[in-house]
């Protein structure tokens, strides 16, 4: 079973591993750890609980994680990432499910969010959960440079 919870402190190198398959360029320690204080950003986990009783007080693996801060009345989704062991699992539908929620819940009017174009995976997903291409960003990622597709969907209509 998967469920989310808010990333803490501890979680952070597992969150660098992830992140370092996923995200290029990845962010710092001290980068991840300023959005786990910081008041305007919900950064949460999806972990996978232990199945049998004598694994009950080992910690889940951490499976994936997103990164969601407040801009005024909308949020921007900064990241999402899911470990590449269990991509296409359901664990980016769950982290999105979790990122909407939580968007509804504090009344935010959109949620807006950059994607590398030929990122066809996470477009998939993006669209899936309802957002929309607004624009294109020309050159906006770097190593690789790549345009970015700005993508948006509204929460409390």
């Amino acid at each position: 079973m998967i469920f989310t919870r808010l990333a803490t402190e501890e979680d952070i190198p597992r969150i660098i591993e992830i992140e370092n398959e996923a995200i290029s360029p990845p962010w710092t320690h001290g980068s991840l750890l300023n959005e786990i204080y910081n008041d305007d950003s919900f950064f949460f986990i999806a972990v996978e609980a232990a199945e049998k009783a004598e694994e009950e007080t080992a910690r889940p693996d951490i499976l994936g994680f997103a990164i969601l801060r407040q801009v005024g009345d909308d949020a921007e989704l900064l990241q999402i990432a899911v470990d590449r062991l269990v991509r296409r699992g359901g664990v980016g539908n769950i982290l999105m499910e979790a990122v909407l929620d939580y968007a509804a819940e504090k009344g935010y009017l959109k949620v807006f969010l950059e994607v590398r174009c030929t990122n066809k995976a996470a477009v998939f997903l993006y669209k899936k959960h309802g957002f929309k291409s607004v624009r294109v960003r020309k050159g906006y990622y770097t190593d690789p440079i790549e345009d970015a597709y700005i993508m948006a969907r509204e929460i409390n209509v």
